[in-house]
């Protein structure tokens, strides 16, 4: 993990000042990297029955698309308000300030499927958490988990969802 690690870039004061974004940019573009981030997902799920990986807008897709294929596995996309061009649920969700929601097709899932979501960092916990309650308030579906490439840890997301299995790579 430590290489998957050393490809993730720090950028001070994006975007706005007193936030210290996490570009995973090195890291896609690093063929050994990207490799080793998806292999390392597989592995999570190699002995697991997974149907769909859900990936959330916009970076989840990257992962949620390579970690499908490596699994046989469809995708699909829940994403922000007016992206999708199919009939769509909603959820909303409060951020620090204001509101936001996610949106995902109303055909995403068939009864009884696993699914998998993936984004690629843990923050506060606030678009995890409301794309679980989209797709249970929603969907004949189990959640089998959810993972993410990181997750930063002083912001105690993960105190903030439900028991579900959670996993990230790796820990700032």
């Amino acid at each position: 993990m430590q290489n998957i690690k050393e490809k993730i870039r720090n950028i001070p004061d994006f975007p706005k000042p007193g936030i210290q974004f996490k570009d995973i940019t090195p890291l896609l573009a690093n063929p050994e990297a990207f490799k080793e981030t998806i292999d390392a997902f597989r592995q999570l799920h190699e002995h697991d029955r997974i149907d769909i990986v859900a990936g959330i807008e916009a970076r989840g897709f990257v992962f949620a698309a390579a970690l499908a294929y490596a699994i046989g596995a469809g995708t699909c996309l829940i994403r922000k308000p007016g992206k999708l061009p199919h009939s769509i649920h909603r959820q909303t969700y409060e951020l620090e300030y204001g509101n936001d929601a996610v949106e995902i097709h109303t055909d995403a899932f068939k009864p009884g499927q696993r699914i998998l979501i993936i984004d690629d960092v843990l923050a506060t916990g606030g678009t995890i958490s409301a794309a679980i309650k989209l797709i249970r308030n929603n969907f004949d579906v189990e959640i089998a988990g959810v993972d993410f490439l990181m997750e930063l840890t002083f912001l105690n997301g993960r105190q903030n969802l439900p028991d579900l299995p959670i996993r990230s790579l790796i820990q700032f």
